[in-house]
């Protein structure tokens, strides 16, 4: 509060030497100067006052770029009411006001070469293979709240609360959801004071159910006066600029913060460059401005995911520059909206850090191929642009999900939080399948350069498995998970089944060690002469799967 009391009154100061005739014709009386002095004081209360409560109402930045519409009717008052020298030199700075105008008004004109080095991301061609033996981040968020929502007489006093914004992190290892209980108006927040917690529910599990957790809250987005979360940011920070709302995250003892992007704008007021993080103690009020290299390693999403929108649009649109993205459109590449928080999806890599993907489709309308797609760190800001296999065409994320309300389409389910993976070597995408009331269905995959490859199971291990089987069968080569450890084995084999897939047989196989195996001629062409009662020595990924992949076989006493 203090520094805004500060800038508030250096603002009114300002706006009493811009605005009162400095320069007056003297009288014998003194009178002149009193009124000079009266005035001169009263715009200089009025500039405070008016400072103070639009920063306070509004939660704007302190920066006095905001406040060229006040200058420049400042500096034309001023020029109107002086005279002689003053009114010239009061002239002068009111042409100035109007080029600052100008200036502001004019920068998206020609700061895009800007903006896109600001967002230029690094080039490779695909994501590395997904470790079978991990379970993707899968629950879509609205399956995640409805349960929520009907978990809620759990909260003590129910009827003066509503469930806040989700967001998705890690904590202790495991990817969960995140919800905080808000205030549900002004006057249930003056007699709760504070929220009594938030709720947590895996992101893996979708059969996990919502647990409360009782820890109380008093600066919250829903809060009001000095309580309200962003005006406390605002009023502690006031000359930050900030990008994007507060999100929750909670440490791995359960204590809940709230955080939000800070940066600076690229020119003028536009564009953004995100820097740093402002952390605040949700109890109390305890506010930490902290650099991005510096974030605490329970902080999961330091970068908003309104910033890294911006960063895609910037990327996507402005490669060539502003008139580019709006006429000739050369190499431009429009960022997806089917992410799940401001047209990103938050998921994670096998290190368990949080990236936001986003796929990338042509300006031209009607046509669904991808040009490539992005994965921003959510810690550092740091990004990659997968171009993806230019000798394929890749589907995006609407015609995903074109294909899924297509599929099911008597049912009217519908397709929520598509994701690309590298599933066996084939760019995939996973997404989740919703009935009309929100409920999950099941999951489906289906192939992004060959659309008729699609599979869908209640769990997205089922719908893996199914899916290396219809991978087989289309012809396409099955790789194993880069990830999975190697392992080495002999033994007599017990049973065998063999199935003829498209160009390849794919050999089913017990041996006496009790685990199954699967191998295909495509891998190992001799596979097809295996039968019962042969010694084999073979290797293969421990993936944990029922039918282990082997990537090695050899069949004893075959030449």
């Amino acid at each position: 509060m203090t520094k805004l009391l500060i800038a508030s009154a250096v603002i009114g100061l300002i706006a009493s030497v811009l605005l009162t005739p400095l320069i007056t014709k003297k009288r014998e009386d003194g009178g002149s100067k009193k009124v000079i002095g009266f005035f001169f004081i009263g715009v200089f209360v009025l500039g405070f006052l008016a400072t103070g409560i639009t920063v306070y109402v509004t939660k704007m930045d302190v920066n006095w770029l905001a406040f060229w519409p006040a200058i420049i009717l400042l500096t034309l008052g001023g020029a109107l009411l002086a005279s002689g020298i003053e009114r010239k030199i009061k002239g002068v700075l009111f042409l100035a006001s109007l080029g600052v105008a100008v200036y502001v008004l004019s920068a998206p004109l020609w700061n895009a070469n800007e903006k896109f080095k600001s967002a230029e991301m690094k080039e490779e061609v695909e994501i590395k293979p997904f470790d079978e033996t991990q379970t993707p981040a899968s629950v879509p968020p609205k399956f995640a709240r409805n349960k929520m929502k009907k978990a809620f007489g759990q909260v003590p006093n129910t009827s003066y609360y509503e469930l806040g914004r989700l967001q998705i992190q890690k904590v202790k290892g495991e990817y969960v959801y995140i919800a905080p209980v808000e205030f549900s108006g002004f006057f249930k927040w003056m007699n709760g004071d504070t929220t009594p917690g938030y709720f947590i529910m895996s992101a893996t599990d979708s059969a996990d159910n919502p647990k409360f957790v009782k820890q109380e809250m008093k600066y919250v987005p829903s809060a009001y006066l000095n309580s309200n979360l962003e005006r406390h940011m605002r009023l502690q920070h006031p000359f930050l600029v900030f990008c994007g709302d507060v999100q929750l995250e909670i440490d791995d003892e359960g204590k809940p913060y709230y955080i939000r992007s800070y940066g600076e704008f690229i020119s003028a007021r536009n564009g953004f460059d995100v820097k740093g993080i402002v952390l605040v103690d949700a109890l109390t009020g305890k506010s930490e401005v902290i650099k991005l290299e510096d974030v605490p390693e329970f902080i999961d999403g330091a970068v908003s995911p309104e910033t890294v929108s911006l960063q895609n649009s910037y990327f996507g649109n402005y490669v060539h520059g502003y008139w580019n993205s709006k006429f000739g459109k050369k190499d431009v590449k429009l960022p997806s909206d089917e992410g799940t928080e401001a047209n990103v999806s938050p998921i994670f890599d096998e290190k368990g850090d949080m990236y936001y993907f986003t796929d990338f489709t042509s300006p031209k309308e009607g046509v669904d191929s991808m040009l490539g797609y992005s994965l921003t760190n959510a810690r550092t800001g740091q990004a990659t642009y997968y171009t993806g296999n230019q000798d394929a065409s890749y589907m995006d994320s609407q015609g995903n999900l074109q294909i899924i309300e297509k599929k099911f389409i008597e049912k009217k389910w519908s397709g929520e939080m598509p994701v690309l993976y590298n599933f066996y070597g084939e760019a995939s995408w996973l997404t989740a399948v919703l009935d009309s009331n929100g409920f999950l269905q099941n999951y489906f995959i289906v192939s992004a350069a060959n659309p008729e490859i699609s599979v869908y199971a209640t769990t997205p291990k089922e719908a893996l498995k199914l899916y290396k089987t219809a991978l087989s069968r289309g012809g396409t080569t099955v790789e194993g998970s880069s990830h999975a450890e190697e392992k080495n084995v002999s033994g007599k084999v017990l049973r065998v089944y063999k199935e003829r897939l498209g160009d390849y047989t794919v050999v089913s196989f017990l041996l006496n060690n009790g685990e199954n195996y699967l191998v295909s001629s495509e891998t190992e062409p001799l596979a097809i002469y295996l039968q019962e009662g042969d010694d084999v020595i073979l290797t293969y990924g421990d993936t944990g799967e029922q039918f282990l992949p082997v990537r090695k076989l050899i069949i004893k006493g075959l030449q």
